[in-house]
């Protein structure tokens, strides 16, 4: 079986080849579509003694507004973003199982400021504005009390960088560090 270590650095080996083999690449300019896929690495939501159901998956989009900006470098996108997780909680008592399911599902908004620092790399920071909805519901059997399912959602915001690196014109692997579904999001970047 592969360890964490081994498998951290395969995966930069990996990634450091496909950037060196990269072919220059355009800015996100105005006009340009993109639709990301991901799965994210490090969930906010749970704790010590919670499983995951589904592991973190999202999709978004983006569409470029305004570019030329700092000497042609920068350009600013606007689009949306869907998130979706969820995960259980459980505990043995005697023969008794029971327990929790959560699910989360994010929706917003989301603007973000592109700015080319080198060549071949496509970076970026954003703000998103969403509506979390958190469900969760008893499973199991703790006797004479049965807890309702309920809920806990909300005005959601999020504060993420990301990057992105073009195999081709269309096609893109990307990855967004901060707050939203998860810490870490990795995934896959067509243009339309």
């Amino acid at each position: 079986m592969m360890t964490k270590k081994t498998f951290m650095t395969l995966v930069l080996v990996v990634t450091s080849g496909a950037l060196m083999s990269l072919q220059a690449q355009n800015l996100f300019s105005k006009g340009d579509k993109i639709a990301n896929v991901g799965i994210g690495l490090g969930s906010y939501y749970g704790g010590d003694g919670y499983t995951s159901s589904i592991p973190p998956l999202s999709v978004s989009y983006e569409q470029g507004i305004i570019d030329g900006l700092l000497d042609g470098k920068a350009s600013i996108g606007v689009g949306g973003y869907m998130a979706y997780t969820a995960n259980k909680w459980e505990t043995i008592s005697g023969n008794v199982t029971y327990g929790y399911k959560y699910s989360y599902f994010i929706l917003g908004a989301r603007g973000t400021f592109h700015y080319q620092f080198i060549d071949k790399l496509d970076t970026y920071t954003g703000l998103m504005l969403g509506y979390n909805a958190v469900r969760s519901k008893f499973f199991g059997d703790s006797g004479s009390y049965t807890p309702e399912a309920s809920g806990a959602s909300g005005i959601g915001y999020s504060a993420f960088i990301g990057a992105r690196y073009h195999f081709s014109d269309k096609l893109a692997a990307f990855a967004e560090i901060g707050y939203g579904i998860s810490a870490l999001e990795l995934g896959i970047s067509f243009r339309l």
